[in-house]
């Protein structure tokens, strides 16, 4: 096949590139240059997005389009400068889209959607986002074809390349060992994939003309499976001490990313929905998931070597500590 990332110079574009061309596809990688460079042995054609007539430096058909976009417009653009020329299409959308994420097991069958919003900041904030990629969602099927249109909802997105640090985070706080600070209770849900595996199903489905509306993320696991990953990737013992979230929420820390986060964990009830998502359909399709130790050795190996990091999510060595003592006076 001949493949058009649009993107392709950062995480999940990436590993889509390079896993089309480990397996003897054509790449092509479009994208500002500015975020990444793309992957060696693609061709790379420099766009801009922002405006009409961005693409024509594309030329011309492709088999399949893999397109990561947050922006309603750039979708408008690609609509009106491939249409015609493109076999089929799969936008990388997101969870958050869905306008409910109170309760367990939905699928894309039965969750219901934020209304779309075409002229949004999908920068702006979490929900913000969601109506964006709703509206992208909605632009991508009427102009390349509800039939030919692979609507990718992806969840959490791990593994080597992550530039967010969210995961990164565990696997640091894992080879420490000792005294780990973990949030919640053991039965809680957690939900996550690997890029590289969310790579390989967008490729197959490509291939397969695989078309409607999918989740992208591995079954749930209990928080204390997902600590045990870890545990296992890292191969250094673990002594989970579990914190009451009302008690981190009390003490300032932030669910999900940021400063003075635990990354992967949000406040229950209001969140339980978000990672207990039924992957039936998704499986069925075709995805397929591997081992979470295996994703955290991946991803300790690749940032082995790193000799600075920008703790953009977490908590400092000194903040867990602290608040385990906390936790332990209380």
């Amino acid at each position: 096949m001949r493949i058009l990332v649009l993107g392709g110079t950062v995480f999940l574009g990436r590993a889509v590139a390079r896993q089309a061309l480990e397996a003897g596809h054509d790449v092509v990688c479009a994208a500002r240059g500015e975020s990444g460079e793309p992957v060696d042995g693609v061709e790379f054609v420099k766009v801009d997005r922002d405006r009409a007539g961005g693409l024509h430096g594309l030329q011309g058909s492709f088999d399949a389009v893999v397109d990561v976009a947050r922006h309603p417009r750039h979708v408008r653009h690609a609509v009106d400068e491939l249409a015609g020329r493109v076999g089929h299409y799969t936008l990388v959308s997101s969870c958050s889209a869905y306008a409910d994420a109170v309760t367990p097991g939905q699928t894309p069958a039965t969750a219901p959607l934020l209304p779309a919003d075409f002229e949004a900041d999908p920068w702006s904030d979490a929900e913000a986002y969601g109506r964006c990629k709703v509206a992208c969602e909605e632009l991508a099927a009427a102009g390349f074809g509800a039939d030919r249109t692979f609507l990718l909802r992806a969840g959490m997105i791990v593994g080597p390349e992550d530039p967010t640090y969210r995961f990164e985070y565990w696997v640091r706080r894992a080879e420490r060992g000792g005294e780990v600070l973990a949030p919640g209770g053991p039965d809680e849900a957690v939900q996550l994939v690997d890029v590289r595996d969310l790579a390989g199903w967008i490729i197959a489905a490509a291939g397969n003309g695989l078309a409607g509306a999918y989740d992208g993320i591995g079954a749930p696991m209990t928080r204390a499976e997902f600590h045990a990953g870890f545990a296992e990737g890292v191969g250094v013992p673990q002594e989970l001490t579990w914190v009451a979230q009302d008690f981190l929420l009390e003490h300032g820390v932030a669910p999900w990313s940021g400063p003075r986060s635990l990354p992967f964990w949000l406040p229950l009830p209001e969140y339980a929905g978000h990672m207990s998502r039924d992957v039936g359909p998704s499986v069925e399709a075709g995805l397929a998931t591997r081992p979470l130790a295996a994703t955290v050795r991946a991803t300790l190996e690749a940032i082995r070597d790193a000799s600075h990091i920008d703790p953009k999510n977490g908590l400092g060595i000194d903040e867990e500590a602290q608040l385990l003592r906390e936790w332990h006076e209380r």
